[in-house]
């Protein structure tokens, strides 16, 4: 539990922008017709991370 309040705290911020600069990268690799299971792996990942260490940090405080 401890691990997901550090991250919810401190790594929400660095997973947001990371989200957010993927998404874009989709995007553009979309339009040019580019593989994107990378860019969509890590996506995936950030947005898993905030939304489990939101989940917690609700469930235990």
């Amino acid at each position: 539990m401890i691990i997901f309040i550090y991250i919810g705290i401190y790594l929400t911020p660095v997973l947001a922008i990371i989200f957010c600069v993927n998404l874009i990268a989709i995007i553009k690799k979309v339009k040019d017709d580019e593989p994107t299971s990378f860019n969509s792996f890590l996506l995936t990942f950030s947005f898993v991370l905030i939304v489990w260490s939101i989940a917690i940090m609700a469930v235990y405080n």
